[in-house]
């Protein structure tokens, strides 16, 4: 199985999906394969470092994370060579080429990727819903080869067909719980390995998410005490999503932007990760099916 997680920012996957990688990554053993494809320079995310500094910082920071992690780690460059610039993301022909280049060279079973605001009240990150379009946008240019020959010049007789991956949403906290899921993950067993990659994270979690004040997080003042500012955050996102537990969850919600699943494979990939208590099975088999078309 090959996993690629599509983010707009360095520390985006770490909140959102990195206890679920690890879970995977036991699931399957040498068979799993994880690849990070973050989408953005990293330059606005600090209040005081120049642009350059600041995204030389989060770059090292992210790949600290992947060794900690043991996933690989890719910055989506457009085909010009330039990572797009972060803090005001827009979906453009460029984006969509080098998304489509970056998921054609890896060829993932599935992708994990913002969801789109559906709600016009919910809060939002420009540059998250950014992604999460380019990525519904694009995905039906995955098995296109011809979609970006302008971009990406090559012989046009020798096409390659590649496989098209399945398509989730992960959980969103800018949209402060409107987001739907399907899948709920306890992450609890892989919490202190989530606290280690965000870690990695320095210029967020000790400078700049506590000064932008949005996330009403204090400065941790050791790795102890990052742990407890993390379950809090946690917390939040339990009683965002209605889970009356004080276990760490990751969400995430099954689209047909890319290859429709079957209900079956869903069960036989994340069946066994996913606490049914607090997963939505049955609406996703209805909803697969009509997909489908297939009887319910």
């Amino acid at each position: 199985m090959k996993i690629l997680c599509i983010h707009a920012h360095f520390d985006d996957y770490e909140f959102v999906a990195g206890g679920t990688f690890e879970l995977l990554r036991k699931l399957h053993g040498e068979d799993f394969r994880a690849r990070v494809l973050i989408c953005t320079d990293g330059s606005a995310g600090h209040q005081s470092m120049p642009l350059e500094e600041t995204a030389k910082r989060r770059f090292a920071e992210q790949t600290k994370s992947a060794k900690v992690g043991g996933y690989e780690f890719e910055h989506l460059r457009l085909p010009n060579g330039e990572a797009p610039r972060e803090a005001c993301l827009r979906v453009s022909v460029d984006l969509l080429a080098g998304l489509w280049k970056s998921i054609r060279a890896f060829e993932p079973d599935y992708i994990f990727c913002p969801p789109i605001a559906s709600d016009p009240l919910a809060g939002m990150h420009v540059d998250h819903v950014a992604v999460a379009q380019a990525v519904r946008e694009v995905a039906y240019m995955i098995n296109v080869p011809h979609a970006f020959l302008k971009e990406y010049p090559a012989d046009p007789a020798k096409s390659e067909q590649v496989k098209v991956p399945v398509i989730l949403n992960s959980y969103d906290h800018y949209q402060f719980g409107q987001n739907s899921h399907d899948l709920a993950v306890n992450v609890e067993s892989e919490f202190d390995l989530i606290a280690r990659e965000a870690w990695c994270h320095e210029s967020q979690i000790m400078e700049w998410l506590p000064w932008v004040g949005r996330h009403k997080m204090p400065v941790p003042k050791s790795f102890d005490d990052w742990k407890e500012i993390l379950r809090e955050r946690y917390l939040i996102q339990n009683r965002q999503l209605g889970f009356k537990s004080k276990q760490a969850f990751e969400v995430f919600a099954v689209t047909a932007w890319g290859e429709v699943p079957t209900y079956e494979q869903i069960e036989s990939d994340f069946g066994p990760l996913l606490t049914r208590k607090f997963s939505h099975m049955k609406k996703l088999r209805y909803r697969l099916a009509r997909w489908r078309s297939e009887p319910s």
